[in-house]
């Protein structure tokens, strides 16, 4: 589905027309709602960067919101090592002095730009971010991971929106409000689910035979 027969689609559930901004804010709250109940993979990404030498902060990038992982790769070998995740205050009882610098090997959040590393490098080393952030609305970009493999979750939690907005019938928003927690499970089956695990090594899904 995408953004155009989306609008369609909730113009003709409501048998209503409704503004472009409106029909942008019904789409927008409802895939903040899914990326902030599931983790798909249309929300996870990964870059590298480079620390500085005698510099004990990392720049996040402009989309992160949380981490999956950060890792130091090692200069001579490519070796992944992945720093423990602290808080400041542990990295600054830790690591009290910042001159004194080595191979970092924890990291904190510093604030909503930075990391603080510790030790403070000695050297430039290459770092990888896994992290999680906003992909792009379809809004914007006209097609989404939602609205081509899982449109059902972005559709229901739309109409929650615009059932709402209409200050429609209470038992009409708890319906929507229903399919769209239907749409979740669904969703948090797969993308927390199976897109984590193998047949092989966890074995398949089995319903149990009355």
């Amino acid at each position: 589905m995408n953004y155009t027969q989306l609008k369609d689609n909730i113009a003709d559930y409501c048998e209503n027309e409704f503004t472009n901004d409106e029909y942008a804010t019904f789409t927008q709250l409802a895939e903040q709602r899914i990326y902030s109940s599931c983790q798909p993979p249309a929300i996870r990404k990964n870059v590298t960067g480079q620390t500085t030498a005698s510099n004990k902060y990392l720049e996040q990038p402009s989309d992160f919101l949380y981490t999956y992982s950060l890792a130091v790769i090692d200069p001579t070998t490519g070796a992944y090592d992945y720093l423990l995740n602290k808080d400041v205050n542990y990295i600054r009882q830790a690591f009290p002095f910042p001159a004194v610098t080595g191979k970092p090997t924890h990291y904190a959040y510093f604030d909503d730009n930075t990391f603080i590393l510790g030790p403070t490098p000695d050297a430039t080393y290459t770092m990888e971010l896994h992290y999680g952030y906003y992909p792009e609305s379809i809004v914007t970009a006209g097609t989404s991971w939602l609205g081509d493999n899982f449109d059902s979750a972005l559709f229901n939690g739309a109409m929650v929106e615009a059932i709402t907005f209409m200050k429609g019938e209470p038992d009409l928003v708890k319906l929507y409000e229903e399919r769209y927690i239907q749409s979740i499970a669904l969703l948090k089956n797969m993308a927390d689910g199976k897109l984590r695990q193998d047949a092989y090594r966890d074995g398949q899904v089995r319903v149990k035979v009355a």
